[in-house]
């Protein structure tokens, strides 16, 4: 039996409007990290506008309430502003401009890196961006494969990939539970609820976080 597709697919599938490039099985990923926030009074920050069609797209599936922010290093992009929808020119990798950026916009509850994926653009929002992300907010990172193509920086097991990088989020969230000096509990410990890595994509989860306990229940059968 065929799935039934996503709201956001199905806006994909008959977009006659600005351009959307996507791999096919993001929008699943979508649906299931970012429905919550529908028709709610959120922000949203993408880097990487290009056509501006998926800025649309967010604008289509999030409503009206929704105010949407993009980072091109295009500057005609910047013509591609409109209602609730407002554009910054400058590089991902520019650290300056993205503190600029911030001290500009709201704490965001969604921010979606769909930037020029190589490993210092990725490394560089992520480290300047992730915190202006709200407590209970979302950060997703697009196109990861790039972490495998020496054509964005990337290689198997290359320490300077963005996949390697992110490997360290894994130690981080079970810093609770640890008794070396070598994993100490950090503000991504506290708050960051869960990671999900699918192909191409890595999806954190915040949610504020005190040191985990066990309980038992229930009378013991030895």
């Amino acid at each position: 039996m065929e799935q039934s597709k996503s709201d956001l697919e199905v806006y994909f599938r008959n977009n006659d409007g600005r351009l959307i490039h996507k791999w096919n099985h993001y929008f699943d990923v979508y649906e299931r990290h970012f429905s919550r926030f529908r028709n709610k009074e959120i922000n949203i920050l993408e880097i990487e506008v290009s056509h501006g069609g998926s800025l649309q797209m967010w604008k289509n599936y999030f409503g009206d309430k929704a105010k949407i922010y993009g980072i091109d290093v295009n500057p005609k992009c910047q013509d591609l502003e409109e209602e609730n929808i407002k554009i910054f020119i400058g590089s991902q990798s520019d650290r300056k401009f993205l503190r600029q950026v911030k001290a500009q916009i709201p704490k965001v509850d969604i921010f979606i890196d769909d930037g020029g994926h190589t490993m210092k653009q990725q490394i560089v929002s992520y480290e300047e961006l992730f915190d202006h992300v709200k407590d209970d907010g979302v950060y997703l990172c697009e196109d990861l494969h790039t972490s495998y193509l020496s054509r964005w920086g990337g290689g198997h097991k290359r320490r300077s990939s963005f996949i390697e990088y992110s490997k360290n989020f894994i130690d981080f969230i079970h810093a609770f539970h640890s008794k070396q000096r070598s994993l100490k509990v950090n503000s991504f410990t506290k708050s960051v609820d869960s990671l999900h890595y699918y192909d191409s994509i890595l999806v954190v989860e915040k949610k504020p976080r005190e040191a985990p306990f066990h309980e038992q229940t229930g009378t013991p059968s030895f």
